[in-house]
């Protein structure tokens, strides 16, 4: 492959767009903690076990919500949001292993994890089931997987206005709104502990289990 069609794959082209997105990340997504996604990180951080793995980390807004006992690996496709995410470990005192890396091929062992963390990501990652499958694979057997996305509501009206949304979303940030991960989670045959949707089902909370054997 050229570097030029390279540069035109779908990875290569989210790449652009987070790191662009980076200086003003925080500031943006803190609006809809706080008004969509409430107590979501809180959530994560205490089901998270172990050594954890966080995928697509973006600038680190999980890091204060783990607990002291665990250690973290957190894996980004961007390097202006890695850079921000390896200030706030260290501004934290948190000691995490970040790395550059995309959610479909990660770069780690088979089976090196206890728990895999995804937040607010698997709407903009281009192969959402070939991210899930990795999900799998990092993990030990009996190992859990968190996740927390924007989902289809299940309510008609807003439903209409998401589809609406994502006709111009998709092309200028890769960004879905009508994707739901609990298929994905459960074709990759992990046992779901924990499902639940709120915010007129725009919002989906997971805690799935991969198998042992």
């Amino acid at each position: 492959m050229t570097g030029t069609a390279k540069d035109k794959t779908p990875v290569a082209r989210q790449q652009r767009v987070w790191d662009k997105a980076a200086p003003s990340y925080d500031k943006q997504i803190g609006f809809f903690e706080r008004t969509w996604f409430t107590g979501g990180r809180e959530w994560l951080g205490q089901r998270a076990r172990g050594r954890v793995l966080e995928v697509a980390i973006g600038t680190g807004r999980n890091l204060p919500f783990y607990q002291p006992d665990v250690t973290i690996t957190g894996i980004e496709l961007s390097p202006a949001m890695l850079a921000i995410a390896r200030q706030r470990a260290t501004a934290l005192g948190r000691e995490a292993d970040l790395r550059e890396g995309d959610a479909e091929q990660l770069p780690v062992t088979d089976g090196s994890f206890d728990t895999v963390v995804c937040a607010l990501s698997l709407c903009t990652i281009p192969d959402p089931a070939a991210a899930v499958g990795e999900m799998r694979r990092a993990l030990a057997p009996g190992g859990r997987l968190l996740l927390i996305d924007h989902i289809a509501s299940t309510w008609s009206p807003v439903y209409a206005a998401q589809w609406l949304l994502e006709q111009v979303t998709t092309r200028t940030a890769g960004e879905h709104f009508t994707r739901r991960q609990l298929p994905l989670v459960k074709a990759a045959g992990f046992q779901v502990m924990e499902a639940e949707r709120l915010k007129a089902g725009t919002v989906e909370r997971i805690h799935a289990v991969k198998p042992y054997g």
